[in-house]
């Protein structure tokens, strides 16, 4: 990475940990083996996905109320394999057309009051040349909602005692401070929760083969993967399944070479009390 080292490693871990993506499969994506390490030290992980992924398919002719329903329920599996024990919320706006308006800022701000999170994860919204129009404004949304959910004035209607999370981390950062390293199964729990959403093989992770073997996530259960590159042993995956696993892999390397670790997720850590 071309950034200066990291101003720092390791968060405590928190109690409680909320984490905002755009679209199913966001979260995991920007911060899967964080929120695995996590949840396996204890913290209840909880998810809000903005937008209803409608938009997340190549096929013209789809089922777009369908594709809503099987997202759903692919984020809920992930979450449930990354160790989330806490609440998935859908916010169910229309993909790519997510507005950081009062509304949506209303019910994130609740929801934030409602779970209490030490830590609140999101999309860094001052990400250059982020093209996709539902990151950036998920972004904002995310750092609003923070202001709102802090600070009494705002939305006193919630009657809710008004709460600021410790500590602001930015997923997809375009200038990363921070890192939070990961182990091997981390790693694998990252890809594992990734290949939940089936949905997504052809249009985001490239993958043409239906059926990938699970990955081991050293959990200790036999996957038929094997080995430590989740690659297989005996049982070796099809090519793009492989290639998307060494694309995580070398992502989480290169993250982890930039915080003198093995395997790392880079992340803005922003104060939460300007």
């Amino acid at each position: 990475m071309r950034f200066p080292p990291p101003d720092s490693v390791w968060l405590d871990v928190p109690d409680r940990a909320l984490a905002v993506g755009a679209h199913p499969d966001d979260i995991e994506f920007g911060a899967g083996a964080t929120l695995a390490r996590w949840a396996e030290a204890g913290c209840q992980v909880s998810f809000v996905v903005c937008t209803d992924g409608s938009k997340g398919t190549w096929d013209p002719h789809a089922d777009t109320a369908a594709l809503v329903a099987t997202r759903q329920g692919e984020a809920r599996t992930a979450a449930r394999t990354l160790g989330a024990t806490g609440d998935v919320i859908f916010l169910g706006r229309t993909d790519g057309e997510l507005e950081n308006d009062r509304a949506v800022r209303s019910e994130l701000a609740r929801a934030i009051r409602q779970i209490r999170p030490d830590v609140l994860l999101g999309h860094d919204p001052w990400k250059r040349y982020r093209l996709h129009p539902d990151h950036r404004a998920a972004g904002f949304l995310t750092c609003d909602a923070l202001v709102a959910a802090r600070d009494p004035h705002f939305f006193p209607e919630h009657d809710m005692v008004p709460h600021r999370p410790s500590a602001l981390l930015l997923f997809e950062a375009d200038e990363p401070n921070h890192a939070e390293p990961a182990e091997e199964r981390h790693l694998m729990s990252r890809i594992a929760a990734l290949e939940s959403h089936r949905s997504q093989y052809e249009s985001t992770m490239f993958i043409t083969d239906r059926e990938p073997p699970a990955p081991d996530t050293g959990t200790g259960t036999d996957t038929g993967t094997g080995g430590t590159d989740g690659t297989g042993a005996g049982h070796e995956p099809p090519p793009s399944v492989a290639a998307f696993r060494a694309e995580q892999r070398l992502a989480l390397e290169m993250q982890g070479r930039w915080a003198d670790t093995a395997l790392a997720e880079a992340f803005r850590l922003l104060p939460t009390d300007r």
